[in-house]
């Protein structure tokens, strides 16, 4: 016969029954019980897992839906502002990155909650009593040692599963904060760079885009200027790369060259990181002359539309973090 029990009665009535035959067999009442239903809320009555969805903690499904916005909004401004911008795509990701962590600690939190709950719900099947108890009430005398052993490796297994219930709840909320940060940051971003709507439509009356041209590696005539320029500059680099057949963004559309300070993925010396200081300025100082559209160096981003360095996110290498090398892209 199925038990119809609220989640009150079922927690009082596994302590009531725990406790009066705890005190026939003259043991005492563990506090597993009450500890997995706190922590819970309940299982259901007929032995199954109840479903459980955390709540603080839980992922805002209006957070997913507002990066889809703001990445519409994105390519929007970026088929408006003449190429790809690249301090919102690497705000976009950051927070796209926040936005799965916190789905996977959810789903984490969701299969360790599953877990316990089918262990409070087999418990309150049984009659309420924990299983270390029977174990411990058993006939034979001779086992009580062993079987004292395992209740207690059974007690302390549960209560680390609790453990990390609650150590998954606040990652998941810490990650939750952060994701919502990291939202905003992209609305105000996408919002200052949208400011900046005039200013822009001036550089590109004036910067009209380039056709890649056969004979020079794919590279249009103003990278082609520039790569020239900065070389004649503060040549020689250790490695200039420009054309990158199949790249989406500009380096794809010969529109975009790294000028290396090192190789391999290493860091720089102290010498070259200053040089590398030396080509950002000048490519800065001459951005309106040869139509620069953007530098990134040193994991950060200096784009004319939209004038200052800003910080980007950590992409995990020297290389891919723009260490190792100034990138140029132009208009």
């Amino acid at each position: 016969m199925k038990r119809e029990a609220s989640a009150m009665e079922a927690f009082f009535g596994l302590l009531t029954v725990g406790a009066a035959r705890a005190r026939r067999t003259g043991l005492a009442v563990t506090a597993t019980t009450g500890a997995l239903l706190l922590v819970l809320g309940t299982a259901a009555s007929d032995g199954r897992a109840a479903p459980l969805t955390p709540t603080a903690a839980a992922a805002d499904p209006g957070n997913a839906a507002k990066v889809v916005k703001l990445t519409r909004e994105i390519k929007a401004l970026e088929k408006e502002y003449g190429g790809n911008l690249e301090q919102l795509r690497d705000t976009r990701q950051d927070a796209a990155r926040s936005l799965a962590q916190v789905r996977t600690l959810g789903a984490d939190l969701g299969e360790a909650q599953g877990e316990v709950a089918r262990m409070a719900a087999s418990q309150y099947m049984n009659n309420g009593v924990d299983p270390s108890i029977q174990i411990l009430n058993a006939a034979d005398p001779r086992k009580a040692l062993d079987g004292a052993t395992l209740a207690a490796q059974i007690g302390e297994a549960r209560a680390a599963r609790v453990r990390q219930i609650q150590n998954l709840r606040d990652r998941q909320e810490r990650a939750r904060r952060e994701s919502e940060a990291k939202i905003k940051k992209l609305e105000a971003d996408i919002k200052e760079i949208s400011r900046q709507r005039e200013r822009v439509k001036k550089l590109l009356r004036r910067y009209k885009p380039e056709s890649p041209m056969i004979g020079t590696g794919g590279m249009t005539a103003r990278m082609v200027k520039v790569r020239n320029e900065i070389e004649a500059e503060f040549g020689p680099f250790p490695v200039i790369g420009c054309t990158r057949p199949g790249d989406p963004l500009d380096h794809g559309t010969g529109r975009a060259c790294d000028f290396m300070e090192s190789t391999g993925g290493s860091m720089p010396s102290a010498a070259r990181t200053a040089h590398g200081d030396q080509v950002a300025a000048y490519a800065i100082k001459h951005a309106g002359r040869l139509g620069i559209k953007y530098i990134i160096w040193r994991q950060r981003i200096y784009d004319m539309r939209s004038p200052g360095w800003r910080m980007m996110s950590d992409r995990g290498s020297v290389t891919q973090n723009h260490y190792d090398h100034n990138h140029i892209s132009v208009f």
